[in-house]
């Protein structure tokens, strides 16, 4: 009797733990789907609009990169496309003081 006690509740504490560690990943989902779309809410600008600390940081670690278009979200980052001279491309996102921002 004492050994089915004992099984019974190591059994209901592992299910207990299964459960709340699906409910940790679906908070942590749900984060990432929010970042992800603030991410998602850049709104072209005219490349006049970007700060100089921008254009310089651009510049001097891209040398002779080229700004084709940028865009700019609510908290103030700036998504840049930008070419090469090797004729590469891609998208670099930075605050407006020239910080990069990881993916």
């Amino acid at each position: 009797m004492k050994k089915l006690f004992i099984t019974s509740v190591f059994a209901l504490g592992s299910l207990t733990a299964f459960a709340q560690e699906e409910q940790a990943t679906e908070a942590v989902e749900t984060a990432t789907e929010a970042v992800a779309q603030e991410q998602d809410t850049f709104a072209e600008v005219a490349l006049e609009e970007v700060p100089e600390a921008v254009t310089t940081m651009v510049e001097t670690n891209y040398p002779g990169a080229t700004i084709n278009a940028a865009h700019k979200n609510e908290a103030n980052q700036y998504k840049l496309e930008v070419s090469l001279e090797d004729g590469t491309s891609g998208a670099l996102i930075v605050d407006e003081e020239g910080n990069a921002i990881e993916q």
